[in-house]
């Protein structure tokens, strides 16, 4: 008998439902796009590390904290490069389609057990680690001397920072509780 003519609409709104995940892909492909741009943005920097360090000659001083800057500024966006990874290969396993990785060499460890809880704490230590870079070249901005100092943009700095780094410890913390909440499958007893 076959079933009823009514349960092809649920079934069918289901697989539209399941498939409007692809609408999703064209975000990941720009990120790749917004990652290439950083890929640029980062050998601009270097080439104007490489000037600073070679062909300009400033005061040791002055060199030492153009190359400090500079070296914050290549890890900067290396940091945010590594960000747009994590979310385009992490989201798209997690919310489109899986990669089929297994075995590559390649495989990045961190993707065996990815799913969007752990994904958010992983994006909020970047964005914790991302903030305290950009705190760094603030302070050491502030050193220069003959610079006149604005507390507000540091301390805006610092709530964010802060805010950023109690995010993160927050979804730590609720990811932890919701894996002890999650009941695990009986171990055989050892022989």
């Amino acid at each position: 008998m076959p079933p009823p003519r009514d349960s092809a609409a649920p079934s069918l709104l289901a697989r539209t439902i399941f498939a409007s995940r692809w609408l999703q892909a064209p975000l990941y492909l720009g990120l790749i796009v917004a990652q290439g741009v950083y890929v640029w943005q980062f050998l601009l920097e270097l080439w104007h590390l490489i000037e600073a360090a070679f062909f300009h000659r400033p005061g040791a001083h002055e060199l030492g904290t153009q190359v400090m800057l500079g070296v914050l500024g290549l890890v900067d966006v290396v940091m945010i490069a590594n960000l747009l990874v994590m979310v385009i290969v992490g989201g798209y396993e997690t919310f489109v389609s899986r990669l089929h990785l297994d075995g590559h060499r390649d495989q990045p460890e961190w993707l065996d057990h990815v799913n969007a809880g752990v994904l958010k704490v992983k994006l909020a230590t970047a964005l914790v680690s991302i903030s305290s870079i950009h705190l760094l070249k603030t302070f050491i901005e502030i050193r220069e001397p003959g610079q006149i100092f604005d507390h507000k943009p540091v301390l805006w700095q610092l709530a964010i920072h802060f805010a950023f780094l109690l995010s993160a410890i927050v979804l730590s913390w609720t990811e932890r509780l919701m894996l002890l909440a999650t009941p695990h499958p009986a171990e055989p007893p050892a022989h």
